[in-house]
């Protein structure tokens, strides 16, 4: 195998996990819900969240189609639940102020932020899709390396919340759960379109 082709590989794996994982889209609901969390406790929150994330990759890296085929669950069905855990969260918020209420502590960095948030059906598919089309250490390289960069970016939250202060950070908040709800809503169209109940959009 030539360098390229191993640079090649690692490109064509990195991209599209990088796109999927959302590393900057997911940084305002990291904010929202670490609000009033003092800096040891976010710090331990973000470990936890990337810990769950990698964990969860990791697993449906190297078992994922084995286990859905035993449990005889769909992609589509996967989005479907994914999704509708999304909307509770954001729905939650707009009515409550919050987007966690009932799941707190270490808990809340598992769920939603580890997953489905960083690792979700959509990057669990391109996971489990990659591994048909590449040599799995190069999906497995690629998913650390975006994992990494997700820990590193999720620690510099500190910084975003110094520079858009208290109103700032409120009105993200507000648009983050806007927009988790929007997602939500896209993740379950697109599970029931894998199951074939809508015809896909072209």
């Amino acid at each position: 195998m030539t360098p390229y082709t191993w640079v090649d590989s690692l490109v064509m794996t990195f991209i599209p996990l990088f796109v999927v994982i959302d590393t900057i889209g997911n940084l305002p609901f990291v904010i929202a819900l670490s609000k009033g969390l003092n800096r040891s406790e976010r710090f331990r929150m973000i470990n936890l969240a990337t810990g769950a994330a990698a964990v969860v990759g990791l697993f449906f890296l190297f078992l994922g189609q084995f286990l859905l085929k035993v449990l005889g669950i769909s992609v589509g069905a996967f989005a479907i639940a994914g999704g509708i855990i999304l909307l509770i969260f954001s729905i939650r918020y707009m009515t409550s102020g919050r987007m966690v209420e009932i799941i707190k502590g270490d808990m809340m960095a598992v769920v939603p932020i580890g997953t489905p948030l960083t690792v979700g059906p959509a990057t669990i598919t391109t996971l489990l899709l990659l591994a048909t089309q590449f040599q799995i250490y190069f999906v497995l390289i690629s998913f650390i390396l975006n994992i990494i960069i997700v820990w590193i970016s999720f620690l510099l939250t500190d910084r975003i919340v110094r520079i858009l202060g208290k109103t700032g950070i409120k009105v993200l908040s507000s648009v983050a759960a806007l927009l988790l709800a929007a997602i939500a809503v896209n993740m379950v169209i697109h599970g029931i379109q894998v199951i074939g109940i809508l015809p896909t959009t072209p």
